[in-house]
């Protein structure tokens, strides 16, 4: 199937322009959580009623997974914030290359697909290229559900073998980074539709996975929790569908949290509770000097004493998450002293330093350390994001810099962002965007 002309192109050379120095101030609505909305997506393909998202991010990525199940044989229509689906007549599990290369969740969907045809193809995830990022967990997991997994060049190919799909156990941990995310939501999928209770040792309890698994259980799915030792995961022949809300991007209400900040304004973000940002991110805002505060259901969100240095690690949930550690790089360059940021989840995730030097910040990487040195005068640059949280390091840079900056990116912000640079106008941001590529 030739690509649908409703699917922008993966490429956008459009720029940002932005004139920093102007303090920010207002309030502002956060989007639909983009990480929990795509293993809603995935999810959705189990579903033997119509299912509809609500509060579905307006961002690219969403146009990719409806493409994707449309491709494989489940009608998906974006309309607005509704991701709206209805079963599938015939199933083609095989996610094409055009699609498959441009998100993350590339094994999650075709977990899924493997669950409800008994097959699949994929292609390797794309996506952010920040470092690599490995799917060994997915395959183990679908291994462990029967299936036979081979891997040639850039191609899997997954097909269950074994009769009558028997429960299974798989652990999800990693080596590196602790429990993983997508993992998880690849044993759920798959477990779903397994007869028996099937076990995922070391789950991780990512929201992402805490909001798919309660959308399994309102379909009927049996879920139980043994804290984060076990999940434990009791299939059925038949999922239910309904309609469920995409809680608000915590990641997206940190971004705006710190732009304000980093220009010594105040944003209010009505819809998204103070308890909803994890609580490492909490503590780390604090040290920073960044109060959060609940006001009328939201968040106040302010710097009054301005940046300070900090020591920091990320880490799985409710830690601080690495997602948000390129734009608190960003911030805190204009932060007095010296601040150490130790990358524990992507050791590799150093693509936002680059932009963040040629804006003139005291930025330098020993390993998985990142070390801050501020405030530093930053200036006006020509740079570019290469996925999305380092072009968003790179806007928060840029709006504490002199000058006019120039960011090249959009491709990759469209990919995460729906309208944050609205939001950022809404606020006082001076920018403008070109309206077409050169």
């Amino acid at each position: 199937m030739d690509e649908q002309p409703n699917l922008p192109p993966a490429t956008d050379s459009r720029a940002v322009h932005i004139t920093g120095g102007h303090r920010m101030e207002g309030t502002v609505t956060v989007q639909g959580s983009k990480n929990i909305a795509l293993h809603l997506y995935a999810a959705a393909l189990l579903a033997d009623e119509p299912l509809t998202l609500t509060g579905a991010p307006e961002i690219l990525d969403t146009l990719v997974c409806a493409e994707i199940l449309n491709d494989t044989g489940t009608p998906a229509k974006v309309v607005g914030d509704r991701f709206e689906t209805t079963p599938a007549a015939a199933r083609y599990p095989v996610i094409p290359d055009r699609l498959g290369r441009r998100v993350r969740t590339t094994a999650v969907m075709a977990a899924a697909l493997l669950a409800r045809a008994g097959q699949v193809s994929f292609p390797l995830p794309g996506g952010d290229a920040f470092c690599r990022r490995l799917i060994d967990r997915h395959l183990a997991a679908m291994e462990a559900a029967g299936a036979t997994v081979a891997v040639t060049g850039t191609e899997v190919k997954a097909r269950i073998t074994r009769p009558g799909r028997a429960l299974f156990t798989t652990d999800v941990n990693t080596r590196s980074w602790g429990p993983s995310l997508g993992a998880t939501v690849t044993a759920m999928l798959l477990a779903a539709r397994t007869r028996g209770t099937s076990t995922i040792l070391n789950p991780s309890v990512e929201p992402e996975v805490l909001v798919t698994a309660s959308v399994l259980a309102a379909g009927g799915v049996g879920i139980t929790w043994e804290g984060t030792t076990a999940l434990h995961v009791t299939g059925t022949d038949r999922i239910t569908g309904g309609t469920f809300q995409v809680p608000p991007d915590r990641l997206e209400a940190a971004t705006l949290a710190l732009a304000a900040a980093v220009t010594g304004g105040t944003v209010q973000l009505d819809n998204f509770p103070t308890t909803a940002f994890p609580t490492g991110l909490v503590a780390v805002f604090a040290d920073a000097g960044i109060e959060l505060a609940p006001v009328n259901g939201g968040t106040l969100a302010r710097c009054p004493a301005g940046p300070k240095a900090v020591h920091v690690a990320t880490g799985p949930h409710p830690g601080f998450p690495t997602d948000a550690q390129p734009q608190l790089t960003a911030f805190l360059t204009q932060g007095p002293g010296t601040s150490r940021i130790e990358e524990r989840v992507y050791t590799d995730r150093t693509t936002h330093v680059g932009p963040l030097r040629a804006l003139g910040a005291a930025v330098n990487t020993d390993g998985a350390t990142i070390t801050v040195r501020g405030p530093a005068p930053l200036a006006a640059a020509d740079v570019a994001g290469e996925d999305i949280r380092a072009a968003t390091a790179a806007l928060i840079a840029a709006l504490a810099a002199e000058g006019t900056s120039t960011i090249r990116g959009m491709y990759h912000l469209r990919r995460g962002y729906g309208t944050l640079l609205p939001k950022l106008v809404s606020l006082g941001a001076k920018l403008t965007i070109d309206q077409e590529s050169p």
